[in-house]
């Protein structure tokens, strides 16, 4: 009877799950990262939407618009990016509020941004947010509702009946020719029509972390109050008189505030409809008319709603004993996935085509590890013309980008990443009207030409790496030229691009450039010295010998301390500084582990799976690695390739939720454009990508039961726990069927989710023997040994015999 009460169960659950009576979006937090340096959007948008609406705050990690960390709001504005680094990134042509100017004299509002962030304060309790929209109330009692359409905004601002001076409430509202990094050039320029009202505009500013600018345009309508007068504004004088207005930037690099203003007569609440366009501000115009054309802010809202339902219907969870903080955090993270990249697509004025265009890919360095493998299994379409824009920003500016935002060319960190997130689309089947030719050829371009500007794009040393099989630390580079660091993670980088070329030319039946670009893939062991201890700085020994170390033109050994780069190391230059060090953002320790593709190999030189597991274990206890930055993500799940899934699944537990949790100052690290929010999703899901490779490492979700359904099959992969415990101590997986068949392996491949499987786990509260035989490893290269004997695993996607003690056969994603 027990067991027929328990399948009864799991028939409602799924029914419920396919019957789309679940609200996921009811779950969603955009506040999640809004403080202590998630530097998330966290405004009203629609997925990889232009318009991105949000109160801008003066915090010093400002850089998606608003914080929730006591600063005060200076403005609220339609462009943003999420969870970046560098430089704040948009937030143009900010609008502001005023219940009125004292004594009806305009000149005694404050309209510089520094100057009227005194009048920005509200209280925290006051701001709401979910998909498509945000409110809050500043303390002077003006509350500011926003809601986007693709490319406009539209602002509602609702009025107390008296100012703080106990006249009656006569609003202004200004707009000013500024950004969230103040970082206007050349010379800005506004009008306002006498009549209606209408501002439009436009000014140049710099990308958030890379070279080039930009012109924008904005349009700006309002409704719902008679207008008094309006005028322009330039420092902190304004006229009524004037309505027309060219404005340098200043002498004293702080750009010279200024904009225009409309005031009105009764203090009735007034919509504020604005769009902005990279082509003019007619198009600008013309996008805030076509999409908003009745001012209807619920209309407006509700679509923005219904576009969000749309994309999480792929994925559904069974909430059964699951707090809701966790179920938070899991579609949180999701949502976040999808604000970043944004899809410009006829906004891209250096060229003219047909295919789509997105920009904010920021960066490919940060993505590509899980947030674009995640949006190819719930998005596929998106991720389609994702990789059709970056094909087509081959073969207009040359070169693959891995970074890019505001139509420029971002810096890049590492390797030539965008050639993993081409080969991981490419093995996954996504098609979508993608010229692979194409494709093939920008990653083979990436490989084998050097760009003069490899500091924003494709690769640099290409020369020394042809030769020398690594790049040298102090490398002759005549040919092109960037930040001469990071000849560690560079070489460890360049060696995993060219794998997932091998790839693609495996699947495309170029045998040759297969096996060169296999060769190459192998550059990285020419970086490994056997001998190199590490120490603590208090002279403590790590206990571990065998590291990367820098080489020299001349093949000899350089040196860079292995705990360099670390977490605890707090003195170090990590990033792009001419100073920096030979890693990025890493540590020797942590890219210790940066061999995807041939962890048999790697497992080999640091003493077998034991010794393996110990290393991981010393890096993650002792805190060289941390969280909140994206090479630590995969080394969470690497315990499989030892034959110990189950520690993988226990440090997935470890990080979630310890350092990640459904409140603002809940990420580890700033989001990096959905980076974090796509590692919680994946990690409780209980199928982590192996990024560039057609693999998922399997470990329990945090869920009874995950439907996925794929949007263009229509089926549904089924991941369900026999046996789940709540209380997340029986995390261990005892066994697994496929379909209803007995599954061993550790991993499994995309056609779960195109072809609609169901993998059902039964757990248990101690480590088992399930996946831990050689034949149940994910793919390698290369030979593991010391696991139950010996096999040569072939990589996914290459076509090689896998042989292992008890019989030979081809080893294929399931």
């Amino acid at each position: 009877m027990a067991s027929l009460i328990a399948l009864y169960s799991l028939t409602l659950v799924g029914r419920a799950l396919s019957q789309g009576t679940f609200d996921p979006l009811r779950y969603v937090d955009p506040l999640i990262g809004a403080s202590n340096g998630g530097n998330v959007f966290p405004g009203a948008s629609l997925p990889y939407g232009m318009a991105k609406a949000v109160a801008d705050t003066n915090s010093g990690s400002n850089q998606g618009g608003f914080t929730l960390d006591g600063a005060a709001v200076t403005g609220f504005s339609s462009m943003h990016d999420s969870g970046t680094g560098g430089n704040p990134s948009l937030g143009n042509f900010p609008l502001f509020p005023y219940i009125n100017c004292p004594d009806g004299d305009i000149n005694q509002c404050a309209f510089p941004k520094r100057t009227r962030a005194r009048f920005g304060g509200f209280g925290n309790s006051s701001v709401s947010a979910k998909p498509g929209n945000f409110a809050l109330t500043l303390n002077s009692g003006i509350r500011a509702e926003m809601t986007t359409t693709h490319h406009a905004s539209l602002f509602k601002f609702t009025f107390p009946p008296v100012g703080p001076d106990g006249q009656p409430s006569q609003p202004l509202i200004l707009q000013d020719l500024a950004d969230l990094a103040d970082s206007r050039q050349d010379n800005g320029t506004v009008s306002v029509d006498a009549k209606t009202g209408r501002i439009t505009g436009s000014a140049r500013f710099l990308p958030s972390f890379g070279g080039g600018n930009f012109v924008l345009y904005f349009c700006t309508d309002f409704k719902g109050d008679e207008i008094l007068d309006n005028g322009v504004f330039s420092n902190s004088r304004a006229s009524t008189a004037v309505k027309n207005l060219t404005i340098s930037r200043s002498i004293n690099g702080y750009p010279l505030p200024g904009g225009a203003f409309v005031r009105f007569k009764s203090g009735a609440p007034v919509l504020v409809r604005t769009a902005t366009s990279f082509i003019s501000a007619a198009r600008a115009c013309s996008y805030a008319e076509t999409e908003i054309p009745t001012f209807n802010f619920a209309s407006v809202s509700s679509a923005a709603t219904e576009a969000w339902e749309e994309k999480f219907k792929p994925i559904r969870v069974s909430t059964t004993g699951v707090s809701d903080s966790l179920v938070t955090n899991f579609y949180s993270g999701i949502y976040r996935t999808m604000i970043n990249p944004q899809n410009y697509t006829g906004e891209n004025p250096l060229w003219f085509s047909s295919e789509p265009y997105f920009d904010s890919f920021y960066c490919i360095w940060d993505l590509f590890r899980s947030q674009l493998p995640f949006l190819t299994i719930t998005d596929p379409v998106a991720v389609a013309e994702m990789i059709r824009s970056l094909i087509d920003t081959y073969r207009h500016v040359g070169w693959l980008p891995d970074c890019r935002m505001s139509l420029n060319k971002g810096y890049t960190q590492g390797g030539s990443n965008a050639d993993n997130v081409l080969a991981d689309a490419y093995l996954k089947g996504i098609e979508g009207g993608i010229d692979w030719n194409d494709g093939y050829a920008a990653v083979v371009k990436d490989a084998e030409v050097e760009p003069f500007d490899w500091c924003c794009q494709g690769r640099g040393g290409i020369d020394s790496w042809k030769e020398l099989g690594y790049i040298p630390v102090q490398d002759f580079d005549f040919k092109g030229f960037g930040t001469m660091t990071r000849s560690i993670s560079r070489t460890l980088e360049y060696s995993y691009n060219d794998f997932c070329i091998a790839q693609m030319a495996d699947k495309m039946n170029k045998t040759s450039d297969k096996e060169k670009y296999l060769e190459s893939s192998g550059n990285w062991q020419n970086l490994y010295k056997e001998d190199q201890p590490s120490f603590w700085w208090n002279g403590t020994n790590t206990g571990f010998t065998g590291f990367f170390e820098p080489r020299f033109l001349n093949k000899t050994w350089g040196y860079q301390d292995p705990l360099n780069c670390s977490f605890p190391d707090q003195y170090s230059a990590c990033s792009l500084q001419n100073t920096g060090r030979e890693t990025f953002e890493s540590s020797i320790w942590e890219y210790g582990f940066f061999v995807p593709h041939d962890q048999a190999t790697l497992m080999t030189l640091y003493g077998g799976p034991d010794a393996f597991v110990r290393r991981l274990d010393y890096l993650h206890d002792q805190n060289i690695t941390y969280i909140g930055n994206e090479p630590a993500f995969l080394t969470v799940f690497q315990y499989h390739y030892a034959g110990r899934p189950a520690l993988s699944a226990r440090r997935a537990h470890f990080y979630i939720p310890a350092f990640f949790a459904p409140t603002p100052d809940g990420l580890p690290g700033n989001d990096d454009s959905g980076a974090m929010g796509s590692f919680v999703a994946f990690a409780m899901m209980g199928l982590f990508p192996n990024p560039g490779q057609d693999v998922y490492l399997i470990t329990p979700p945090f869920f009874e039961r995950v439907n996925i359904t794929h949007p263009l099959t229509g089926k549904t992969a089924v991941i369900r726990n026999v046996g789940f415990d709540p209380a997340y101590r029986d995390i261990y997986i005892q066994s697994a069927t496929l379909d209803g068949k007995p599954y061993t392996r550790n991993w499994i491949g995309h056609s779960f989710f195109t072809e609609g499987k169901e993998l059902v786990l039964t757990l248990g509260r101690n480590e088992s023997s399930w996946g831990t035989k050689v034949e149940d490893l994910p793919p390698s290269l290369g030979t593991y040994a010391g696991l139950n004997g010996t096999f040569s695993a072939r990589a996914a996607g290459i076509k090689r015999t896998r042989s292992y003690k008890g019989g030979f056969g081809m080893l294929r994603g399931r």
